[in-house]
């Protein structure tokens, strides 16, 4: 038994000693004689408090008034809690855990494996403050694009690390002063805990499944609205521009914006049969099985190039009149001034 397990049994009884201070010393101590091991025995059965297994130490002391000539060096059972079948449960489940938390410890290196545990607080408050930041991004957040890594309020990278340190801040305050909290504010802290943990999971497996298959699972359905039955049956989807070329990592939306999903990214091989999930973010999963080929594919034939002309032989033309070269005339001749 731990020192704090100890001094909470030792508090307990006298503080009933002092509420039966008025019966004579006697009959108190003959009452009083074994209630320090019967209180041992009640607090290593429960983890709760005495206070919230019994009762106040005055109101257990009224009780063994009010009983002591029947219960003359013997005690009254405890009380029968509420939900006493859950109460069991979490008894058998908190010692399931410290057998286990006693055998794993020493593969770990240590005694138990909780005091490995207790090292790594510090990391699980820094976590839990992030985890708290998701949730209030996700509650206060049109999500229809996604949160991505970061708690963003209003799709701002700036406010998302704003909020994300206060969380982490608020979280580690918290971590340091959780043991002084009192029993309701504990539970609500613990309850709140488990939510987070609850949430950290379904985050992870949704992330996991949108890694895996980025696309929706309900073949035939585009947004919230249904499809034409006829496309219920497509496989995959391929997007040939005017030209002819396949358009690689094609996306469909609707005229709300909403993206049109067909399909399973899946492809199989011809050869082996084999299946196995598409690496393309868009349309067509399967480029390879493209109904018809490409332009580039199209092997064009080569366009005939004309022989070059051949120069015709050069004809002998006899010149024309007018070229003919014509004879200078003489200059005219003056006579000289009389």
């Amino acid at each position: 038994m731990n020192s704090t397990a100890q001094d909470e049994i030792t508090e307990y009884v006298e503080r009933v000693r002092a509420a039966l201070a008025d019966l004579p010393e006697a009959t108190r101590d003959e009452l009083l004689e074994d209630l320090p091991e019967h209180l041992a025995e009640i607090r290593a059965e429960d983890t709760v408090t005495l206070t919230d297994r019994l009762g106040t130490p005055e109101a257990y002391a009224a009780e063994l008034r009010a009983t002591a000539a029947a219960y003359i060096g013997s005690f009254p059972e405890p009380p029968k809690r509420r939900f006493e079948p859950f109460h069991q449960m979490r008894a058998d489940v908190l010692r399931v855990l410290g057998t286990a938390d006693v055998r794993i410890g020493p593969v770990i290196g240590y005694a138990k494996a909780s005091d490995f545990l207790v090292l790594l607080r510090p990391a699980w408050w820094v976590l839990r403050g992030y985890l708290a930041a998701m949730v209030l991004a996700y509650a206060f957040t049109d999500n229809s694009s996604g949160l991505g890594l970061l708690p963003r309020l209003g799709g701002s990278t700036v406010v998302a690390l704003v909020l994300l340190t206060g969380c982490v801040i608020a979280s580690i305050l918290l971590g340091r002063r959780a043991p002084q909290l009192s029993v309701w504010p504990k539970r609500f802290f613990h309850g709140a805990t488990v939510a987070l943990v609850l949430f950290a999971l379904i985050g992870f497996t949704t992330t996991d499944s949108d890694a895996r298959d980025p696309f929706y699972d309900n073949v035939g359905y585009s947004g919230n609205a249904v499809l034409d039955d006829n496309v219920q049956d497509v496989q995959d989807v391929f997007v040939y521009d005017s030209h002819g070329r396949l358009v690689p990592d094609a996306r469909l939306f609707d005229q709300s914006g909403a993206p049109i999903q067909l399909g399973q990214p899946q492809c199989s091989d011809l050869v082996t049969g084999e299946v196995s999930y598409s690496r393309h973010t868009g349309y067509p999963f399967c480029p390879d099985s493209a109904p018809f080929p490409t332009a580039e594919a199209i092997a064009d034939p080569a366009p005939s190039t004309p022989p070059a002309p051949s120069s015709p032989a050069p004809v002998a033309t006899s010149p024309s009149p007018a070229a003919k070269a014509t004879p200078p005339r003489p200059a005219p001749t003056t006579s000289p001034a009389r």
